[in-house]
């Protein structure tokens, strides 16, 4: 289906929260992948559907151990975990120095993300421009998602990482404070003008974080980071099948 990579340029603010409430009420099948060459942390952060934990040595590390001999899209789910909640997740590598031996992995993955049956893929990418071999995975993308926060540290990075992606498949996600939501968002979209496919924002809303972490069931579903992700979530999959229904026009 379609592979939509999330992604911060200075710092990572809010890309692994933003991604999870994204998964949780995405509006078809999902997976959730943790694709952050750095390391990342979901296998410590989010329970297992049994409540246990979840194996941080079974994700991204296996796949890419049995991924040498070539890569198929249906391989992947022998490598996935389900979390409370149902929801699918790649768990990935725990530390950076794991990536060094993997750089060549990150085209392959993004392919068979592109090209996975029955279910869209949320990859989280964590930091641009440490690894420069994440672009062979974004480039399979079909939307490149950018967070960030108001700030004018934030904003200015990010106008310098827009630069460098392709507007028309790019689009931006401001992790806003809800006191000054509209008032955020309308700020940094006046800032990146053009530059982009759209600018949308998702709460910041530390106790929805922490929920987000366990305790899943009506109070999470009340919080403002599940109701801006299920906004969020609708817009995005809106441009998608937007996309889709213009490229069967003009099949």
């Amino acid at each position: 289906m379609a592979l939509i990579v999330l992604a911060a340029d200075k710092g990572a603010p809010g890309v692994t929260t933003g991604a999870t409430a994204l998964a949780a009420v995405w509006p078809r099948p999902v997976l959730l992948a943790e694709c952050d060459p750095s390391g990342g942390d979901l296998a410590y952060r989010l329970p297992a559907q049994d409540g246990g934990v979840l194996n941080p040595g079974k994700g991204l590390l296996t796949l890419g151990a049995i991924a040498r001999r070539g890569l198929e899209p249906v391989q992947i789910h022998e490598h996935t975990q389900k979390i409370v909640g149902g929801l699918d997740v790649l768990a990935g590598l725990s530390h950076g120095e794991q990536a060094a031996g993997l750089s060549w992995l990150w085209g392959p993955l993004g392919k068979s993300f592109a090209a996975l049956p029955n279910a869209d893929v949320l990859a989280d990418c964590g930091r641009l421009g440490t690894h420069p071999q994440l672009a062979d995975l974004i480039a399979e993308a079909r939307l490149l998602v950018l967070f960030t926060r108001a700030s004018l540290d934030h904003v200015a990075h990010l106008r310098e990482r827009l630069s460098l992606t392709k507007p028309e498949k790019t689009g931006v996600v401001v992790i806003a404070d809800p006191r000054q939501y509209r008032a955020s968002i309308d700020e940094v979209r006046r800032i990146a003008g053009p530059s982009v496919q759209f600018v949308h924002g998702l709460a910041y809303d530390p106790k929805g974080a922490e929920l987000l972490r366990g305790q899943w069931g009506g109070r999470l579903d009340r919080s403002l980071l599940i109701r801006t992700a299920r906004e969020l979530a609708g817009r995005l999959h809106g441009r998608l099948a937007g996309a889709d229904a213009e490229q069967g026009r003009r099949a």
